[in-house]
């Protein structure tokens, strides 16, 4: 029987590309805790501004012509302040953080709907609106969770281990 010849395996390239990709995995959740405390203590104070001056925001709704303008600033506001802490918790980050960006949704079509309007022709204006990285934030959390540094993931973890 003739010996089969050995495979080298996979080249250099080829093994430092899986490790990148092992490394880069390991910033996930570091990454994600970031993204949470960051833009849920910005979440925080945005709304406690809002609740501050509770009437000046209610002003501002009304020039927006949003119905109800008080309720929806109270609203608005208080949402922003819990859904803020939510998310440096990493507590229904989920959740809170599709509520906050329906919040950046609403924000955009409203106090920023030219921007809107001109998403593709001026792109630039569009980014650099006030709730842009709002919602992207968001929409991270939405799509990749709060990561293992986080009361979602305690919550998890115990549930797996059958509630111990």
């Amino acid at each position: 029987m003739a010996d089969k010849a050995k495979s080298p395996g996979p080249g250099l390239p080829a093994r430092a590309y899986a490790g990148f990709i092992i490394v880069a995995g390991l910033l996930r959740s570091p990454l994600l805790l970031l993204i949470r405390l960051y833009w849920g203590w910005q979440f925080h104070l945005t709304g406690a501004g809002k609740l501050k001056n509770l009437e000046k925001t209610t002003q501002f709704f009304q020039s927006l012509h949003i119905p109800l303008p008080h309720l929806n600033a109270v609203i608005v506001s208080l949402t922003e302040m819990i859904g803020g802490l939510m998310l440096i918790l990493g507590l229904g980050s989920r959740a809170f953080a599709a509520v906050l960006a329906f919040d950046m949704i609403v924000a955009f079509l409203t106090a920023d709907i030219d921007k809107v309007k001109h998403i593709w022709d001026q792109s630039d204006k569009f980014v650099s609106a006030d709730p842009f990285l709002f919602l992207f934030a968001c929409a991270i959390i939405v799509a990749f969770g709060p990561g293992i540094f986080s009361v979602d993931a305690l919550v998890k973890r115990r549930r797996q281990n059958g509630g111990t």
